[in-house]
This record gives structure tokens, sequence and C-alpha cells, in this order.
């Protein structure tokens, strides 16, 4: 007996595999603008730390309450929780319960009437010899896991979404403070024009110029003001509410308080929950292939039932109606059809596409933390160049509509060359203020931050 039971457990193991995380799956070079051996990433810290303005802490805390792709990711937990109880519960016996009375009309034959009344409890319990319930629960383990990484990788995104947008929200009130101003001074322009023609300096053709200038700059407010609405309404969303105003603070005050570090790329299967939540779609069909190679061997069931029989209803619960009995039956499988290997070959290709879809998710995380690593680092070298470009085209502005006053050396077309590089330049400026600050929330994301 002990030969068998050993035999047993030795066959069960070679059945059922113990899940080991891939060797290998994480490169060093994952990050290509990324040089660090420092394994602190701020992708640790939590998200109030990371956004110190407390408008923006206001508005991602109510996306955190209202959004409604997190409450589906939370039903979908629900589900999954449901299901992982119920594999627990498959290694308990069943349990029934039946009453029946049957009455049988006498035939030719027969001239009596025949009665059975009939109460019993029935169990029935499967060993799990081959593990294939451990398996069963292992993967609707993963499966529940599953399902929380998907939650926090829709909290990761959805604070980044709340926060970009808000980002581009204040840029948007930036373009459109400095293009009313651009626009007051070119009216002034034009009234200034109209003097110097006057005054024989300039010609016609320099007014109309000068008008069509203002104009062109008067054409693009509605668009900056519909670039506003939609970015107030895609947040609003973003916070599960009817579209709305956004109250928010200005660009200028919004500044990078902390250090952008990485860690290490290994640090993605911690930090990360898309990439957690593709690793355990490939634990669950790790396990499902256990399970499809356990449905080969034999299945030990044991059956048992007890209850009362009796065909005089009087009688029924006196002693002599009581039956009990206990079955136990191996069924090997030998002809299915070809289910057995259709689900086995179905259950590997499964696993096969997972792993893909794991490796696929790594890379697609490393991508990003090196786009926003360099997206950063570009805005950042860009800054000083547009400060001094901004200087010297003020400059130009000046000094072309000085010449333009008291000199021929110069037309209005020099003035209106100087001012449209001026204005593309100071909105420029604000892109690249944008683009940093964009550029760390998608750092923080790609790194796995935001559902500490």
């Amino acid at each position: 007996m002990a030969i068998i039971i050993l035999l047993t457990v030795y066959s069960s193991c070679k059945v059922s595999q113990q899940y080991k995380q891939p060797q290998g799956i994480v490169s060093n070079k994952t990050y290509r603008n990324a040089s660090s051996i420092d394994t602190i990433s701020m992708a640790t810290m939590p998200w109030k730390q990371l956004f110190t303005d407390s408008l923006l802490q206001s508005l991602i805390q109510k996306g955190i309450d209202n959004n409604l792709d997190l409450k589906t990711a939370t039903a979908r937990i629900q589900q999954a929780e449901a299901n992982f109880k119920q594999s627990k519960l498959a290694f308990i016996p069943s349990l029934n319960v039946t009453a029946s009375g049957e009455a049988i009309k006498p035939s030719v034959i027969q001239s009596t009437n025949t009665r059975t009344y009939e109460a019993y409890a029935g169990t029935s319990w499967e060993a799990d010899i081959w593990g294939k319930l451990k398996s069963s629960k292992r993967a609707a383990l993963a499966s529940l896991l599953q399902s929380d990484a998907y939650k926090r990788a829709v909290q990761t995104q959805l604070i980044a979404n709340i926060a970009t947008n808000y980002y581009a929200l204040m840029a948007y009130d930036e373009q459109l403070k400095i293009t009313i101003e651009t626009l007051n001074n070119r009216k002034k322009d034009v009234e200034t024009m109209k003097i110097l023609k006057e005054s024989d300096v300039v010609t016609g053709a320099a007014v109309v110029q000068s008008q069509a200038n203002r104009f062109s700059v008067e054409v693009t407010i509605p668009d900056i003001e519909e670039n506003i609405q939609q970015t107030e309404n895609t947040i609003s969303i973003l916070l599960g509410k009817d579209p709305g105003e956004i109250k928010r603070d200005s660009l200028t005050n919004q500044t990078i308080s902390t250090t952008l570090k990485t860690g290490l790329p290994m640090q993605l299967l911690a930090n990360r929950p898309d990439v957690q939540e593709a690793e355990y779609q490939f634990r669950n069909s790790f396990e499902l292939v256990n399970t499809a190679k356990a449905y080969f061997y034999p299945t030990l069931t044991i059956t048992a039932q007890a209850g009362l029989s009796n065909s005089n209803l009087s009688q029924f619960f006196n002693t002599s109606s009581f039956f009990a009995n206990v079955i136990g039956g191996i069924t090997q499988p030998i002809f299915n059809n070809g289910l057995n290997n259709q689900r086995l070959k179905v259950a590997q290709a499964q696993q096969e596409e997972s792993f893909i879809a794991f490796k696929q998710a790594l890379l697609n995380a490393g991508q990003e933390v090196s786009n926003a690593l360099y997206s950063y680092q570009a805005a950042s070298k860009k800054t000083i160049s547009r400060e001094q470009q901004i200087i010297f085209l003020q400059k130009s502005v000046d000094y072309t509509k000085q010449l333009l006053k008291y000199t021929t050396a110069t037309n209005y077309t020099d003035v209106l060359t100087s001012e449209q590089s001026l204005l593309a330049a100071q909105l420029n400026s604000i892109a690249d203020k944008l683009q940093q600050l964009q550029a760390v929330v998608a750092l923080y994301r790609s790194l796995g931050g935001g559902w500490r």
C-alpha cells in the first residue's frame, strides 16, 4: 500500500509542474536613455507626493472615487474572487438531498397498487490524485491576482490621464492669455500704422498688412477656447461626472519636485501593474496546461447514499426503512473523441500566446520609459535656448518698430516678421513647459507609479 501511495505522489508531481517566473525575460538594456544602477525608482512614490498641486490632488482623488472604468475593474475583481472561492470548494464533497414518492398503477397481472416513499442524502467526492483540482485553484488564484493588477493598471492610467489633461488645460490658458495680449498689441499697431500713413511715413500697404496681422491672431482664439472646453470635458468624464468647468492653477506655478529616478528594468515586474497582469495571465495558462494533462489519468470518485425508503408512509421512519451504500470507482479515459488531446493542445497554445504577450508588455514598458525620459531631457535642453530666443525676438520687434517710425531703413514687413516670430516662440515656450510636465507624468506611469 505504501508503495502505491509513493508511486501516486511521484506521478502526481510529474503531471503537475510548479510555476516559476521565466528567467532572463528582462534585459538590462530595456531602458535606452537611462544608465543608472540605482535601485531607487520614482514609481514607489505615492501620487500625492509627486503631484503637489492641491487642485490636481483633489481632481485625482475624485477620479479614484468615481471613475467608471475603475468601478468596472472592481467588479472584475469580485467576479474573480467568486471563481477562486468556488475552486477551493471543489475539494469538499458535494451533498444533495432528495425526497420522492412514487405510485405505480396496477397491471392486469398485478392487482395491488405499488407505492414507494424515499428520502435520502447523497454525497460525491473526487480524490485529487493528479493535482487537477489544485491546478484549477492556482489558475483561479492567478486570475484573481490578474484582475487586481488590472485595476491597479487602470488607476495608474487614470491618474496619468487626469494629470496630463490638467497640465494641457493650464497650457491652453497660458496660450489664450498670450494670444489676447498679442491681439491687443496688434490693434495698437493698426492705429499706429494709420497715424504713420497720415504722416507719409508708411504706405497704405502697411496699414492693410497691420490689419491682416491683427485678424490672423484673432482668428486663433476660438480654437484655443474650444481646446479648453474639450479638455475640461475630458477631465470631467475621467472624474465620472457631467462635463463642466475644472478649477486649476496656472502653468507658471507648476514645478518638478522630484528627481527622475528610473531604478532597474527588473523592477518593472514589481512596480508596473500591466506587466504583472500579463505575467498572471501567463501563470493562469500555465496552470491550465497542468489541468489539461491531468485529464489523461484515472479519476477516483467515491459516492455514498444514506436515507429512508418504505412502501408504507406510516412506517417510513422505522429503523427497517434505513439504507446506506458507499461506492468507489476509478475511471480511466481511453477514447473520448480526442477531447483530451484537443484540450491539452489548446491550453499549450494559449500558454505560448500569453508568454509572448508577457514579453511584449515588458518591451512596451521599456519603450515608454525610454521615450518619456528622453522627452523630458529634450524639453529641458530647449529651455535656456528658448528663453534667449524670446528675449532677442522681443528686442527685434522693438527695434524694427522704432526704425519704422524714424528712418527708411526698414518697412512694415520686417515688423510683421519679427512679431510673428515672437508669438510663435512664446507659444513654443509654453509647449516646452507642457512637454516637461507631461513627460514626468508619462515616466511616472510607465515605471508603474500611481497605485500605491
